[in-house]
């Protein structure tokens, strides 16, 4: 049997797992690609996941990192079933859509720069159509119940305590007489959190592919992380500023609602301070938990039980239309903003930020884990200044990074959570999480457990026998193509000293001409300074 990552390997986007068992081929979850240009790229590419020949695929939860390239492989070919539980399922009717939306605005927005420059128009991601021709091939399954795909495959959900619906898929692979444990750990969630329940227990595994997100560290308690948000509003209410936070339409985006209405409770949010969810996905998601209670946990269900709404706050406002959206920032004074996306690098969230980023006064708070490469890391990570629709802006505001509302599993959960498996031959193989993260896992794991670790790279393929540890293959070349920095050194040296035999011409040209050529260059020493700083 083999296994192959075409996603979050090293990285924790683009999740894609594609399994060979004899004469079936499927595959686990099948996400967006998130992050620089380099890495989105690899959603172009189809080749590796070979659409017209997947039999069929198991979806963990609806995260546009898990799911979001659905649609692209149903324009490539892809007929089979796809199944996940049923709030999934309701959940990717909306976010697929919207997704689509977003591909065919950017390649509308790309293409009249490419047409004012005579290149020719690309086509979007995918397009809406797509995503719609997607759903017909959905299948829902409830947590708990054995299914069989095709003969020789066996399949279960467990619930994975991360978002609504989410689950870990435990499958049982029959092959050449040979029997194959395996489970796909999804996003774990971490016990306690709010709205949904806590992680199922695994128990058996020969191979378990899990998820290490954060693998290096733990989150702050709940009560920290609502001391550190009210924090953040006090300061912003103080200032007649704003609070932007960025948030995935699908569970943060709730969880953060839920959490401001204990703040109300309590006393510490300001009566008179608007909240808005300023995410037409969002509130469509906050639509759906409104429909499934049965998938929250009992907190939450004895509180609508009891007759109390946190979704139904005097001072919260659905901002669905783009009007609207942009009235929030034209009216002066203090606001709570939830919108998407979570790690600012599509959505309204963007206009949000350029409105209030140069404000000192305003406050950005971070309530989930930001990808490398995505503006929101750049901003956590100290950034003066960032790039918003082309414009630089500068960073102002005061900038808050609350752990405590994630819904994956810190460092010491995850233990936890493998600490119920029987079979102390188990392999363990960590994926969906950043390098260092794995690495710092890997050793506890190791150290704790006995277990092999592997950390499989993006590409690789693993060749799975019983009893014997996986044969591992990377075309490196094309999952990591090699950057040659001697050469690129020498040419840039190359171009500066060109212009530097220059300087006679550059001072014979005009005064504003001249002008014009000291600002690039100090562009292009600023962006050299940027590249200094982060070595």
């Amino acid at each position: 049997m083999k296994i192959r990552c075409l996603g979050a390997a090293k990285t924790v986007t683009g999740s894609c797992y594609v399994v060979q068992a004899g004469e079936v081929r499927f595959a686990i979850d099948c996400g967006l690609h998130q992050g620089n240009r380099e890495i989105e790229d690899r959603n172009l590419d189809m080749e590796p996941y070979d659409p017209e020949n997947l039999d069929f695929v198991l979806i963990t939860h609806a995260h546009m990192d898990h799911s979001g390239l659905l649609p692209r492989l149903v324009s490539h070919g892809f007929k089979g079933p796809v199944y996940m539980t049923p709030p999934t399922q309701d959940l990717l009717g909306i976010m697929l859509l919207d997704s689509a939306h977003i591909q065919e605005m950017e390649a509308f927005w790309t293409n009249k720069k490419r047409k004012r420059k005579g290149k020719k128009a690309v086509p979007p991601l995918y397009s809406t159509d797509d995503a719609k021709r997607a759903f017909p091939l959905f299948e829902s399954v409830e947590y708990g119940r054995t299914f069989s795909p095709l003969p020789g495959i066996e399949a279960t959900f467990r619930d994975a305590g991360h978002i609504l619906g989410s689950a870990f898929i435990e499958i049982r692979i029959q092959e050449n007489g040979d029997l194959y444990r395996i489970v796909f750990s999804g996003d774990l969630g971490r016990p306690n959190q709010l709205l949904v329940s806590d992680p199922t227990g695994v128990h058996f595994a020969d191979h378990l592919f899990l998820e290490s997100t954060y693998g290096n560290r733990n989150h702050k308690n709940v009560d920290s992380s609502l001391e550190e948000l009210g924090e953040a509003i006090a300061y912003s209410y103080k200032h007649g500023e704003k609070v932007i936070i960025p948030a995935f339409a699908v569970e943060r985006s709730q969880e953060i609602i839920y959490t401001l209405y204990l703040l109300s409770k309590q006393g510490r949010l300001p009566a008179d301070m608007p909240i808005y969810l300023d995410s037409p996905l969002a509130i469509k998601a906050t639509r759906i938990f409104q429909q499934h209670p049965e998938y929250l946990d009992a907190d939450a269900r004895e509180l609508i039980s009891n007759g109390e709404n946190p979704f139904a706050m005097e001072n919260l406002h659905f901002t669905l239309t783009t009007e609207e959206s942009m009235a929030i920032n034209a009216t002066p004074g203090p606001a709570v903003v939830i919108s998407a996306s979570g790690m600012c690098n599509a959505g309204r969230v963007k206009h949000h930020l350029r409105h209030n980023l140069w404000r000192p006064g305003a406050s950005v708070v971070f309530v989930g884990f930001q990808a490398m490469g995505t503006p929101g890391r750049k901003i956590v990570d100290g950034a003066r200044e960032i790039s918003v629709f082309g414009e630089n802006i500068a960073i102002k505001a005061r900038v808050f990074t609350i752990g405590g509302f994630s819904s994956h599993a810190g460092q010491t959960q995850l233990l936890k959570w493998l600490e119920d498996i029987k079979d102390k031959d188990t392999k363990v193989y960590l994926i969906h999480g950043e390098e260092t993260a794995q690495e710092t896992l890997k050793e506890m794991i190791e150290a704790r457990f006995g277990f092999s670790v592997h950390i499989p790279e993006y590409l690789e393929e693993m060749t799975l026998k019983p009893g014997l540890e996986p044969v591992c293959v990377v075309d490196r070349e094309r999952a990591t193509p090699h950057i040659d920095w001697e050469y690129m050194l020498e040419e840039t040296s190359r171009l500066v000293r060109e212009v530097g035999g220059r300087v006679e011409t550059l001072e014979g040209k005009p005064w504003v001409d001249q002008v014009e050529m000291r600002d690039k260059f100090l562009e292009l020493n600023r962006r050299l300074m940027e590249i200094s700083s982060e070595l």
